[in-house]
């Protein structure tokens, strides 16, 4: 076992059957895999690059390769830069921002490989954490530029004018690096993480799509329009239950704007009956008390997507599981807002409930799985 040092502790060193006291809710470990420290995206939108090398860090640890610290902003730089390709091919319909998904990450790391944070940290804006408010400001303005532009044909020059802004707010990519001791490019590195692209999949469940199909997910961060396999939602929970029980972690992705996933106390969890049909007094005590939760369907789930109400917007990181007084699950998972806005360490536990209506999809070793969902899947 690869043991941790710094927040990882907090949740790695805790066994079973001892007693976590959040709020009005005492947990009880039941799985806890191996994790990396909690880092901080900072005033950035990209939570789907740090949840999800948060998520292959982990993948490295079980496989004993020990502890990689992988750069988010590496992936940064390049998924803009086929963005704004995209963008640019698409006229300009087509989301474009800091947000992203898992896949894009996975795509990162086929086509380009992967460096370690401390080769490419992409501060170069003399920030001391990351900050792409201006960045993202600048990168729309140009390709909006692009698009509009009078004379109705494109250079060859806008790409590299992408490239060089990439550079001038983050850094220049390396082609060649020592680490270690030893010299990679970023390909060579990647492969000597061992990680195969093709093993990761996203798992999601809405009634709008066949099951046991791959689909494009219709939400605005999907700019690649990567696919998710759709499955039905007892097999969908069963499916992150099965991996994390199999010494798997997964990335997380869901909405987190309900008034109900509270960060600062460490808990996610869903009112008994629809948020606007709580009272003030309710309203104000909400989280003082253990919830006595709506049960979720797929008809309440698919609801809250069709009306917007389900949105893409947040990516984390599941990394175990517990279980409350009342022996109700709930997951154990890991943000990327630093540890200091709650007392949790930047960890918080998400109720099974809240988990099956919010979460938009999953990033999955398909290795994790059961062999029979696989074959439903053609996998």
């Amino acid at each position: 076992m690869f043991f941790l040092l710094g927040m990882a502790i907090t949740f790695q060193s805790l066994g079973q059957n001892e007693k976590i006291n959040v709020g009005p809710y005492v947990f009880e470990t039941i799985i806890s895999n191996d994790v990396n420290a909690v880092q901080n995206q900072g005033r950035t939108g990209t939570c789907w690059s740090f949840s999800s090398l948060s998520f292959f860090e982990s993948e490295l640890l079980r496989k004993g390769k020990g502890k990689y610290e992988l750069s988010e902003m590496f992936v940064v730089w390049n998924s803009y830069k086929d963005k704004s390709e995209k963008y640019v091919r698409m006229n300009g319909a087509l989301n474009y921002g800091a947000g992203g998904a898992f896949h894009d990450v996975v795509n990162v790391l086929r086509d380009y490989g992967m460096v370690p944070e401390s080769v490419y940290g992409g501060l170069n804006y003399g920030f001391d954490s990351h900050n792409h408010g201006e960045m993202d400001e600048v990168l729309k303005g140009m390709v909006d530029g692009v698009i509009k532009n009078k004379s109705k044909r494109l250079t060859t020059a806008w790409p590299h004018a992408i490239e060089s802004t990439l550079n001038a707010y983050l850094g220049e990519i390396p082609q060649e690096f020592e680490y270690l001791g030893k010299k990679y490019t970023p390909k060579s590195y990647a492969n000597e993480m061992g990680l195969n692209p093709d093993d990761y999949i996203e798992l999601s469940s809405f009634t709008h799509h066949p099951y046991y199909k791959p689909f494009i997910l219709e939400v605005p961060d999907n700019w690649a329009w990567g696919q998710v396999y759709n499955l039905p939602l007892d097999e969908m929970m069963d499916a992150i239950e099965t991996s994390l029980e199999n010494g798997y972690t997964l990335a997380w992705a869901s909405d987190v704007s309900e008034p109900y996933f509270m960060f600062k106390k460490g808990l996610a969890i869903v009112p008994s009956k629809p948020w606007d049909k709580l009272t003030k007094e309710e309203k104000d005590d909400f989280g003082t008390t253990v919830v006595d939760e709506m049960k979720i369907t797929p008809e309440v789930r698919q609801r809250e997507f069709d009306d917007y109400r389900t949105t893409d917007d947040h990516g984390m990181h599941i990394v175990g599981l517990a279980k409350d007084q009342n022996g109700k699950k709930f997951f154990i998972v890991k943000n990327s807002w630093g540890t200091e806005r709650n007392d949790q360490d930047g960890y918080f536990y998400a109720s099974w409930e809240y988990v099956k209506y919010k979460t938009t999809d999953v990033m999955v070793n398909k290795n994790s799985l059961p062999k029979p969902l696989l074959k439903k899947l053609n996998l």
